[in-house]
Order: C-alpha cells, then sequence, then structure tokens
C-alpha cells in the first residue's frame, strides 16, 4: 500500500454483536507512550496488514487498541473454568480485550486479541497490565511452535506502553496483540451451560461449527460431531506437544481451545533433559500439569466440554451422557495413534512397517531416555547422524551403553530415513536459557537477543553457520527452571 501514514483496517464484530451475554464492551487503557518491541511482519502481511503502516504512531496505536476503525466494538470475553481441577464460573478476559475479527489470505477470519489492555469487569484483584517479559515470552514461543507445525495462536506484535507496572520491582509495561482463529475455549461452553440458556448455549454451538468445524454442522447431530471434532483436533494437538517436548503448564480448561490451537504461554517450556514428571511452573506444586500429564488432563478437560454439551447431545439426557461418554472413550486410541506414527517419523521409519516390531523399539527407546535423561532435543539429531554411522554423538548421551547398542542395532536394521529426520527433529528450540537471556535484555532495552534467538527458531530444522549456540543446551550454571504466570 502506498500511504503508509494510513491504512484503512476492516475489524469485524461477530462475536460481540452475537453474543452480548458472553460479552462487555470495554476500551483499552491509553498508553502515554508507545514503543514496538517487535513486529511479525510476514503474519501481518498475511492480515492484509502494511508493516510499515503498523510500525507508525497511528498503526502502535491500532496494535495497543487506542486508535480503532469506528466500527470495532471491542470486548472482554465471558468464559469459566477449571483451574488447577477448581470450578471458576466467571473468569474471563481480566487485562484482555477482543478487538474484533479481522480476514487473512486463506479466507477465513482471525481473532485480533489483545493481552496487557488494563483492568475490566472480569479483573478481580489483577491490575490488568503486564510487563515486558511475558508479553515476549508468548511472542517466542507461539511463534516458535508455529514453525514447528504445531497449531498455535500467533504474535503480531508487542509494543511497549510507556507505563511502568508494580511487580516484585517496577518493570515496563508491554501489550501482546495475539492471532487466533477464535478464542473460543471450553470454559467459554462451561459459562453458556452455566447460565442455563439453552439457546445460547446452542448459538455459541453453532458458532463454533461454522468457525472451525463447517463439514460436522451437516452431520446427523452436529453438536455430538462438534465434540468429536474437538477431541480429535485436542488428540493431535498434544501428541504434537509431547513429541516435541513441549510442557505448557497451565492446562486449565479456560485454556483450551475450541479450535485444537495452543493457547496461553504462560509458564511454559520445552523439556530439556528428558523427564516424564517434568514441570517448570512455580505454582504447579503438585505437578497436575507436568510433561507426562498433559493427555490425561486434555481428556478430563474434554469431559467438561461433553459435560457443557448434554443439553445438546439428545434430549433425553441419559442418552446425551451415553453418546458423550463413547466420543471420549476415541481420545485415547486417536491420541495414541497420533504419538506412536510421530514417533515413528521421528525415529525416521518409513511407512508400513508393522507395529509389532516398532512398538517395542519404540517403548524401549523411551525407557533408555528415561533412565539416562539426555537432552531431547539433541538426543533425536544425533540420532539421524547415527543413521549415518556416526553413532558416538547419541551413543555419548546414554548411561547403558550395552542396552542402547543392542537397541541402535535393532533399528539400523529397519534402516532409518536420515535426511527424514532432520526435516521433523528441530535442531533450534527456544531453549529457556536463551528465553530468559533475550528476556532480560529486552526489559533493560536491548532487543538485540531476542532478534537472534527468533532468526535462529523461526527456521528450527535446517543447520546453518554461526548458529551452534541456539542447538547447545543450557550449561549446568543455569541450574534447575521455574517459570512463571505473572503478567
Amino acid at each position: 500500500m502506498s500511504d503508509i501514514a494510513h491504512q484503512t483496517v476492516i475489524l469485524e464484530s461477530q462475536f460481540a454483536r452475537e453474543f452480548a451475554e458472553m460479552a462487555i464492551p470495554w476500551r483499552a487503557e491509553e498508553a502515554p507512550d508507545p514503543q514496538l518491541l517487535v513486529l511479525n511482519e510476514a503474519l501481518a502481511d498475511e492480515l492484509g496488514l502494511d508493516p510499515a503502516f503498523l510500525r507508525s504512531p497511528e498503526g502502535l496505536r491500532l496494535l495497543i487498541g487506542n486508535a480503532l476503525p469506528a466500527e470495532a466494538a471491542p470486548v472482554a470475553q465471558a468464559y469459566a473454568g477449571h483451574q488447577f481441577g477448581w470450578y471458576s464460573p466467571r473468569l474471563g478476559d481480566g487485562r484482555a480485550l477482543l478487538l474484533g475479527e479481522i480476514a487473512h489470505t486463506d479466507g477465513r477470519p482471525r481473532d485480533i486479541h489483545l493481552k496487557g489492555s488494563g483492568r475490566t469487569p472480569f479483573a478481580r484483584n489483577g491490575d490488568g497490565q503486564a510487563v515486558v517479559g511475558p508479553m515476549l515470552r508468548e511472542y517466542i514461543l507461539s511463534e516458535s511452535m508455529h514453525a514447528l507445525n504445531i497449531p498455535t495462536t500467533r504474535s503480531l506484535a508487542v509494543v511497549g506502553t510507556g507505563n511502568p507496572v508494580q511487580r516484585e520491582t517496577l518493570l515496563p509495561g508491554a501489550v501482546l496483540t495475539r492471532v487466533a482463529s477464535s478464542h473460543l475455549r471450553v470454559g467459554s461452553f462451561q459459562y453458556a451451560r452455566s447460565t442455563d440458556d439453552t439457546g445460547l448455549l446452542r448459538r455459541l454451538a453453532d458458532h463454533a461449527l461454522s468457525r472451525h468445524y463447517p463439514s460436522a454442522a451437516a452431520a446427523g447431530n452436529p453438536y455430538l460431531a462438534l465434540l468429536q471434532h474437538v477431541i480429535s483436533a485436542q488428540a493431535a494437538l498434544v501428541a504434537h506437544w509431547m513429541l516435541a517436548g513441549f510442557v505448557h503448564g497451565v492446562m486449565n480448561t479456560d485454556n483450551m481451545t475450541i479450535s485444537g490451537e495452543t493457547i496461553d504461554y504462560g509458564p511454559c517450556a520445552f523439556m530439556e533433559g528428558f523427564d516424564p514428571g517434568a514441570v517448570y511452573s512455580s505454582i504447579d506444586e503438585a505437578g497436575r500439569y507436568a510433561y507426562r500429564n498433559q493427555p490425561l488432563v486434555a481428556e478430563w478437560n474434554l469431559a467438561r466440554l461433553a459435560e457443557s454439551l448434554l443439553p445438546l447431545l439428545h434430549a433425553d439426557q441419559e442418552l446425551a451422557v451415553e453418546l458423550a461418554v463413547e466420543a471420549l472413550e476415541a481420545f485415547r486410541s486417536q491420541y495414541s495413534a497420533a504419538w506412536s506414527a510421530g514417533m515413528k517419523a521421528k525415529l525416521g521409519l518409513r511407512e508400513g512397517l508393522d507395529d509389532d516390531v516398532t512398538s517395542p523399539l519404540v517403548d524401549e527407546l523411551v525407557a533408555l531416555l528415561q533412565e539416562s535423561r539426555p537432552d531431547y532435543t539433541s538426543f533425536f539429531r544425533h540420532l539421524s547422524e547415527a543413521a549415518r554411522g556416526q553413532a558416538e554423538p547419541a551413543r555419548g548421551m546414554m548411561l547403558d551403553l550395552a542396552a542402547f547398542d543392542a537397541w541402535l542395532g535393532r533399528w539400523r536394521a529397519l534402516t532409518p530415513d536420515a535426511d527424514a529426520m532432520d526435516r521433523i527433529n528441530p535442531l533450534y528450540i527456544p531453549r529457556n536459557h536463551l528465553v530468559e537471556e533475550a528476556l532480560t535484555a529486552a526489559t533493560s532495552g536491548d532487543t538485540g537477543p531476542l532478534e537472534r534467538l527468533m532468526e535462529a527458531v523461526a527456521s528450527p530444522y535446517d543447520e546453518r553457520p554461526g548458529l551452534a549456540h541456539y542447538a547447545a543446551p543450557a550449561p549446568e550454571s543455569f541450574g534447575p527452571y521455574r517459570t512463571f504466570c505473572g503478567t
């Protein structure tokens, strides 16, 4: 677009217009001194937004909700949710706003949503603000997940507000501009069900079908089809997480999307040393959301969605429960199939090999990894070297060499494809010590480490000169890692 000082931006307000019961009209707090910290130019192009415009003063004010099109109707969305197993009937966007929907080049709408835009009626005791570090964490992690081909919400920009925010110390404030297929969550349906308004529940389900699963709308029982599609999407998503060694950290039902996208990058981290019990969240003292528990928690969350949909599944509630239970029973087999297929791909094993051969091989490797706890990401990259005849890097990461050598012989006999392994096993992930270095520097005004980290993780599979630092595990001095939900 030739006029970079101004761009006509069209923000639809479908959710705000159609779900007044679940949307409170609200405005973002004014930022005294907006400063761009990072802009996702590729995503801007996909949304038809001129990056040059977004970098302008008017564009920055748009990104943080301070200068919106006249027809825009920003709202704080209502939802409920189980947080660490405890039900909260009224959560909602306490520090966030849905600005509206915008067209994407694929023809499907995307939500434009803010985090850290100020207190809303859902804020409870919070100040509604966010600080630079956590907002940049979401930017780094979500865009890394996108590069890894894992379904996720995206990050368009992080803008410093010029407001100091009180946490343990005064920290610079920031707003994240997030892009998602929608912000419909399991918690959205829990909220609609809690109103005892079946009409609202039905309208919300119809909206979800139209937005995410239009083919299911023609099913004999479209609401059962909706549940089945969400179950399938979440089974595939959590398998992706497990295969990549990603620990979400806060799998509350309000953080499970209907679309099957990863959302809310708070106390998340990529696992380094393989540990099924890995927990990075400072508040998850019981390990509810540990790495190994993620499939079980996803299934539990989906059961809460099924409960919410019961009035739509069948007029006879006993039959509705039967339909829901049958749908939920498919989760484990779908997850197992996705995880098994993913592990075979990580091991470079060709399709068509008998499960009786590959499944024991996978199980034995997982047991070896659990015993030796090698760096998870590095191990699989080294394993592709072993497929080329260079076994020492992978072998050097294992404790029981005899057992590993025996496993290696059986695996090599299946002629694994090393090149295929390198296309699916990343070399560069947002390693925790590098994320922390980037956030610390950016909080002090230096975005150089952030930019270099983003350059590495944007192409996670392709080895490039000068980036060995980004493929290396954390130094021992980094110590145990803990993350926080702080905003």
